[in-house]
């Protein structure tokens, strides 16, 4: 044989060598068609449909009054109060929420809500004059307010319109937990006896 020859059977052989290691190459990457992979999509990959859990709603300072009623009075005038909620929470506060309605064939401006402190005069028509009365503990609680004098409670900007409801709300200190009825009062209205729940 000549060295020719030689040289092209060496360099078809090659060839042949490196066809075979690449088939088995892209076969080994193929895996086994045989053997089922575990489907790791469904947990690991989001899909578009998918959105991401709600985060939970922060809690307002002023919650809305709701269709719970606590207690309900009336007084000469007319005027109906009613408390859907007394929620304590973590902070040590109370915060009872309900609506007020004016049963006057008039307007009504409750100006003498505002309470009698001094320092609370500034508050006019609101919920400033209101207080919790522990009466098994003998203590009262009176409104919280800033250091400007302004209650943490609703003011009735404009008063009230001849049959108007208007929803309010009023912070104080919380009572002990073992408090957990008390009476609400506010000026002319008769005291309405309410139960504080725990937030």
């Amino acid at each position: 044989m000549s060295m020719r020859h030689t040289t092209k059977a060496r360099r078809a052989l090659t060839a042949v060598a490196i066809t075979t290691g690449l088939a088995v190459s892209v076969v080994g990457c193929g895996g086994d068609p045989g053997v089922e992979k575990p489907n790791t999509s469904a947990s690991s990959v989001p899909t578009p449909d998918k959105k991401p859990d709600a985060k939970p709603q922060e809690t307002s300072a002023q919650p809305p009054a709701g269709d719970n009623v606590l207690a309900e009075v009336k007084n000469g005038d007319g005027h109906t109060l009613v408390v859907n909620s007394a929620v304590r929470d973590s902070a040590g506060f109370v915060t009872v929420t309900g609506k007020a309605v004016n049963g006057k064939d008039g307007a009504w401006n409750p100006t003498n809500w505002r309470g009698d402190e001094k320092e609370l005069r500034a508050n006019s028509a609101s919920m400033a004059g209101a207080a919790l009365v522990d009466r098994a503990g003998k203590k009262k609680y009176l409104i919280l307010r800033d250091t400007d004098g302004r209650c943490l409670c609703t003011n009735f900007s404009g008063g009230f319109k001849r049959g108007e409801e208007k929803t309010f709300y009023a912070q104080f200190p919380a009572p002990p937990t073992t408090a957990t009825k008390v009476d609400f009062q506010i000026a002319d209205m008769p005291p309405a006896t309410i139960e504080i729940s725990e937030g």
